[in-house]
């Protein structure tokens, strides 16, 4: 990896807002040849990126996944760099790639874990037609059934103990995902306490 200033090209695949395209297996050969890149920046920073700025010959999208980091754990589409680049490779086919990187940070099997539906659909689409396609029909049933929150507490963490056992032999080999903090409601954390 290596850093690339503002007004510098980039002959691979760069996963861009500004993108057209979705990234697909169509990519891969370039990947393989020319690299793929990321901007670096954050998201609330966005806005200061001069896209136009940035010379490349595949701006790509990613299609809709969902956050993983501990910075925005949970967030529709707000990657960091690694899950961007990661989420990118699985669907052009480097998976082992992408576990490599992703077996760097601590929470990265979460991102696995939080996206491994979505991932292996887009991951057997040809092209980014089809990755949108899947996107779009994932997200319509999403939204007619969403999965409604348990009202009892109980049960809530209930369930997530039984998820934590399921996912202990995860087919990825990594360790079970962690409970995250940041989402524990009151009641859960003080009998946590106790």
């Amino acid at each position: 990896m290596w850093e690339m200033r503002v007004n510098s090209g980039f002959g691979g695949v760069a996963l861009s807002p500004v993108g057209q395209q979705c990234v697909s297996r169509e990519d891969y050969s370039l990947i393989k040849r020319k690299g793929l890149a990321v901007v670096d920046c954050s998201w609330a920073r966005l806005a200061d990126v001069p896209f136009v700025k940035l010379h490349c010959a595949a701006p790509r999208l990613l299609p809709w996944l969902v956050a993983a980091n501990p910075v925005n754990y949970g967030r529709p589409c707000e990657l960091s760099c690694v899950e961007a680049l990661s989420a990118a490779l699985i669907i052009c086919g480097e998976e082992e790639t992408a576990h490599l990187l992703l077996g760097k940070f601590k929470w990265g099997h979460a991102f696995l874990s939080l996206n491994r539906e979505l991932l292996k659909a887009y991951s057997e689409c040809e092209n980014g037609a089809d990755i949108i396609s899947v996107q779009n029909t994932w997200l319509s049933q999403q939204a007619q059934d969403p999965k409604a929150p348990s009202d009892n507490q109980g049960d809530a963490a209930a369930s997530f103990s039984d998820e934590e056992d399921s996912n202990s032999d995860s087919d990825e080999g990594l360790p079970p995902l962690e409970r995250n903090m940041n989402h524990l409601t009151l009641q859960e954390s003080e009998e946590e306490s106790e």
